[in-house]
């Protein structure tokens, strides 16, 4: 069973600008947002059948929802296949650094072993970090900085693979980049640097690129389950290529959500 770990959206609001979606003059209504919110979870439990940890929401942390950003998770700690790993996130801004401890407790208490990279690294966990296979796909510049790589595979055991980020808007690796098996992905090329799109051609046999409105949806911002692929709505371009590689379109409305820069795989982490 798929699962994930999303917080309620009881304090969510824009309260400051740390990237290009978010503006104060531009405030989420609130009401839709618990609306559209519920709608991802029901489509996640009651359709798709995943199972779904609830964080406790807490006050004064109004992007807690984005759970996303926690940190970046290995294993899971009911399994017999080895260590539950929880790399936890070095948030750059200081608006979301009160995060960490919510999470890093949470993690704890649910039997993952927490760890911390080295200090004065940014790392914004799977925001910015992607596993496609045994290869971790990891984003830098904006957000996560490249001093973190190393380390995370030296934690993880695993090749990390960096890719520069060209784009401000699409500020995490998520934002533009999502593995949906072993050898295949959905990107938007432009986000990406000149090597970055190397990296990725060379490394991802079946790369699908998304359009350019698409992408502006976060269409690449996507909930990946068996056969089916969660969207903002706005990407219905993504039908017939997913189609044509076993994965059916579910677009849900989270417009509230990407007033703040964010979209479906920002409101959930897969553990």
């Amino acid at each position: 069973m798929d699962k994930f770990l999303m917080c309620p959206p009881d304090y969510f609001g824009i309260e400051y600008e740390i990237n290009p979606w978010m503006r104060l003059s531009n405030q989420a209504d609130l009401t839709l947002a618990r609306k559209q919110w519920q709608e991802l979870y029901r489509v996640l439990t009651t359709e798709l059948g995943a199972s779904v940890e609830l964080l406790k929401p807490v006050k004064g942390l109004p992007d807690l929802v984005f759970t996303a950003n926690a940190g970046y998770v290995q294993g899971d700690p009911v399994s017999s296949t080895g260590q539950a790993l929880f790399v936890s996130s070095s948030f750059k801004h200081k608006e979301r650094q009160g995060e960490t401890p919510f999470f890093d407790a949470w993690f704890q208490s649910h039997g993952y072993q927490v760890r911390k990279l080295g200090p004065d690294c940014i790392f914004e966990g799977a925001g910015d970090a992607l596993p496609l296979g045994e290869t971790i796909f990891a984003g830098y510049r904006h957000r996560s900085e490249i001093c973190s790589h190393q380390e995370l595979g030296d934690i993880t055991g695993r090749r990390v693979l960096s890719l520069e980020l060209a784009d401000p808007r699409f500020y995490h690796l998520d934002t533009c980049f999502c593995p949906l098996d072993d050898k295949t992905a959905l990107y938007f090329p432009p986000a990406f640097d000149t090597y970055a799109r190397k990296v990725l051609s060379e490394s991802v046999p079946d790369l699908v690129a998304v359009s350019e409105p698409s992408a502006h949806r976060f269409a690449c911002n996507a909930v990946v389950l068996p056969g089916n692929v969660v969207t903002n709505t706005g990407c219905a371009d993504l039908a017939k290529p997913l189609a044509e590689r076993g994965y059916n379109l579910r677009m849900v409305e989270l417009s509230e959500f990407m007033k703040s820069g964010g979209s479906a795989k920002c409101l959930t982490l897969r553990l």
